[in-house]
This record gives C-alpha cells, structure tokens and sequence, in this order.
C-alpha cells in the first residue's frame, strides 16, 4: 500500500476513535463516570490510545514514506530492508494463535445458530434481585420490590456466561441455564446483546491483526448494544436523559425485540468479518458450515 494511501487512512482511523472517545476522555480527566458509555472502556479495558491506532490487517505491506511507518515500533511487525513494514504472521501466531483459535471456534459456533429473542434483557434485572447493592449508582425504575416481581414474573434464559456470572445468588436456580466458562462455546447464540456487544472484544483480542476500521465498527456496534441493555435494565436513566424500555409491558418487549434484532443483524456482519480474519491467520482454514440469518429467530 502507497505512503499516502495509508497515511490518509491512518489519520482518518485516528479521527474517527477520537470522536469515539472523546466523552469518555473528558470525563476521566474530570474525575466523572457515565453507567452507560464508560462500560466499554472499563469492562473491556479499552484504551483509546491503541483505539486509535489504525492496522492494515494481514498481508497488507506499507510502502515507506517521508518517515517510517508508526508500526514499525509496534509489537508483531517487521521492517524489510527495503523499510516496508508488515504485520509478522509467524510471530503472531506464535504468540496468539491459541487465542486467533479460540476466538474462530466461538464466532463460528456462534454464527451458526439460530437467533433467539426470549430473553427481554432480564439478564440485568437478575443482577439486582433480591439485593439492596446494586452494580451502578442509580435508582431503580420500580424500587426493590417491583424489581424482584419482574424477575418472578418472568422465564430467565441467560445464555451468555459473562453477564451469568454476575446474577445475585438469589437469581441463580432461576436461570433455565446453567452457563459456565467451559460451555461457552457451546450455548452463546447470535440475538444474545453481550455476544453482540463482545465482538469488540475479540476484535481486541486479534488485536492488529483486525483492520482498524473493522476495529471500529465493533466497536461502535458495541456502543449501542450497550445503550439498550441499559435502557432494558431496571435503573432509572432519566438523569442521563435516557428513556426506558419497559420490558415488563407488551410494549417495552415489543421494542427490545425489533431493536435486538437489527443490533443481531449488525452484529452478524461483523462477526463474519472477524471470523474472515481468523480464517486468514490460520495455517489450515476453516469454512462456516452454516452462517446463521440473524433474521431466523427461534423462541421469540
């Protein structure tokens, strides 16, 4: 790739992360914290400094220009003798290829199920049941009491582990899973908002190797994913100037669904671009069997 070629898309890339970041930075230098828009920088411990740090990807060879590539100085790539630079396969794969492997086996289990949309967000519900600390200091929209009676009211059919495992202990049996680290692979589906929302996390884990533009798609993706859980979620966003989705009404349900499902489908994109990227660092590739219409949905 031409110097000015990758140099305009290395400063777009930047620009691009940087309106991205910039509330979360504003607030970090002022001491604040937002419950919605600061989760993806805490629980994924993003940093907006490698966010904005745009890779070419895989087999994409920059060209020097008037200066060095900012990559050359930059783990798991190679300078040529010539003063190109790309990212270095071998040493990559020798230090993440476990990683590379893991992430292609659950984006493709994954991809092939069919979408389920049953679960109305009462993962974040189940996680202030019957408990009077809650994870984010905001008030709730029903109080205690009227939260416990939407969880009761309720069928709980959490299959995403990382959101499981913060359930209350009274919350638990009421799940109809039982997820753990080991079925990981074997229960996450494609309608689920936090596997939706945790393609930006394997996009960290394949690191350079996804293009920063695929990076920031995810992402992105990842920021609004993460504003309708909240918004399905028991708290009162009224002071973020947020309104509810009430998914303890026919309504609210019918909202979360519609919007569940377009997030799937934007999610589904994504993660057939991700798993492209394994395919391509992998010395033996695999072939999505069956990649899965985020628009079939099953128990809705």
């Amino acid at each position: 790739m031409r110097a000015e070629i990758w140099q305009e898309r290395a400063r777009a890339h930047a620009d691009r992360a940087d309106a991205l970041t910039a509330g979360h930075r504003a607030r970090k230098a002022a001491g604040e914290r937002h419950a919605i828009e600061d989760f993806l920088f805490e629980y994924y411990n993003t940093r907006p400094s490698l966010l904005r740090r745009w890779h070419p990807g895989p087999g994409v060879v920059l060209e020097p220009g008037s200066a060095p590539a900012p990559h050359a100085g930059w783990r798991w790539y190679r300078t040529d003798a010539d003063g190109a630079v790309t990212l270095d396969l071998a040493t990559f794969l020798a230090d993440r290829g476990d990683t590379v492997r893991f992430v292609h086996r659950l984006l493709t289990a994954t991809a092939s199920r069919s979408l389920f949309t049953g679960c109305f967000g009462l993962h974040e519900w189940a996680m202030v049941y019957r408990q009077q600390e809650h994870r984010h200091p905001l008030p709730l929209r029903l109080g205690q009491a009227g939260t416990d009676a939407v969880v009761e009211a309720h069928p709980i059919r959490c299959s995403h582990f990382d959101a499981f495992r913060f359930f209350t202990p009274a919350a638990v049996g009421r799940n109809r899973l039982q997820p753990t680290r080991a079925t990981q692979v074997d229960l996450e589906q494609p309608g689920c908002l936090h596997a939706s929302m945790d393609v930006h996390k394997w996009a960290g884990k394949l690191g350079p190797a996804v293009p920063g533009e695929l990076a920031l798609d995810c992402f992105e993706l990842a920021r609004d994913v993460r504003l309708l859980d909240m918004q399905a979620a028991p708290y009162d966003l009224s002071s973020y100037g947020q309104p509810a989705v009430a998914i303890e009404t026919p309504e609210g349900k019918a909202e979360y669904v519609r919007r569940q499902r377009d997030l799937a489908a934007r999610a589904g994109e994504l993660r057939a671009r991700l798993i492209a990227v394994c395919e391509e660092l992998l010395p033996v590739r695999h072939r999505v069997a069956a990649v899965s219409d985020p628009r079939r949905t099953v128990g809705a």
